[in-house]
C-alpha cells in the first residue's frame, strides 16, 4: 500500500470518535481475555474484529495451530498482532462511515415520490462498492467459495459435517445471525434460509469493505495552519 494511502488508512482508523471508540472497546476486550483467560466474557475480541479475525484459524499461529512449549509465546504474540491488524481494518471502516455521515441542511422535499427506476438506481449505487474494486470482489469470491462448499457438502457429500461453519465465519458477525435465524422445518427450507442469510451478510460486508477502499483512495484533506 503506497504511503499516502497508508496514511489515509491510519487517519480513517483513528481520526474520529466512532473509530477510536471501537478501538478502545477492542483493546479492553483483549485486555480482559489476557487477564481472565478462563472467564466467559460477553465481549469477545474475535467477534469484535470479525470477519478478518476468523481467517486466523487457517494461519500457522491461529487458534487451530495448537502451539505448545517454547512456540506458545510467539504464537500468542502473532495472534494478538493479527487481532490488532483486524481491529484497525474494522476501525477504518467505522471511520469511513463516520466521515460519510456529515450533517447537511436539506430543504423540504417537494418532488414527487421516487419511481421504481429511481429506487433501482439508488439500490445499484448502494451495492456498487461491493463490486467496483478488487478487495471487495476478492472477499465476495471467498464468500461464494465457502457457500459453494457448504452446498456441495449438503447435497452431494455423504457426510456434510460442519460445512456451515466456513460460510458463517466468512460472513461474520452477521453470519452468526444467519445461522441462528434458520427456521425449524424441512431441511431444504433451512438450507435456503441459511444460504440467503449468508449471501446478504457477505454482500453487506463487501459494501463496507468497498466503501473503505473508496475512502482510502481519496486524497487526505490538507491540514489548515493557524495564522498568527
Amino acid at each position: 500500500m503506497p504511503k499516502p494511502r497508508l496514511r489515509r488508512f491510519v487517519t480513517l482508523a483513528t481520526g474520529n470518535w466512532p473509530a477510536r471508540g471501537y478501538l478502545a472497546l477492542v483493546a479492553v476486550s483483549m485486555l480482559l481475555v489476557m487477564v481472565f483467560p478462563d472467564l466467559a466474557l460477553p465481549v469477545d475480541p474475535m467477534l469484535l474484529t470479525a470477519p478478518l479475525s476468523f481467517a486466523g484459524v487457517a494461519l500457522p499461529f491461529g487458534p487451530g495451530s495448537a502451539a505448545e512449549g517454547a512456540a506458545l509465546t510467539p504464537a500468542v504474540g502473532l495472534w494478538l498482532l493479527w487481532l490488532v491488524l483486524c481491529a484497525f481494518v474494522n476501525a477504518a471502516v467505522v471511520g469511513a462511515l463516520a466521515e460519510e455521515r456529515t450533517p447537511v441542511a436539506r430543504a423540504p422535499r417537494t418532488e414527487p415520490a421516487p419511481s421504481a427506476g429511481g429506487r433501482a438506481q439508488r439500490l445499484r449505487a448502494l451495492l456498487t462498492p461491493a463490486v467496483d474494486n478488487w478487495p471487495a470482489r476478492g472477499y465476495l469470491a471467498l464468500v461464494a467459495a465457502s457457500l459453494g462448499f457448504f452446498l456441495y457438502a449438503v447435497y452431494l457429500s455423504p457426510d456434510p459435517g460442519f460445512a456451515g461453519v466456513w460460510p458463517t465465519l466468512a460472513t461474520a458477525p452477521l453470519g452468526f445471525v444467519a445461522l441462528l435465524a434458520v427456521p425449524a422445518g424441512p431441511d431444504w427450507l433451512g438450507t435456503l434460509a441459511f444460504s440467503a442469510g449468508v449471501t446478504l451478510s457477505g454482500l453487506f460486508n463487501a459494501v463496507l469493505l468497498g466503501r473503505l477502499v473508496r475512502r482510502a483512495r481519496l486524497p487526505q484533506p490538507p491540514v489548515r495552519s493557524r495564522e498568527a
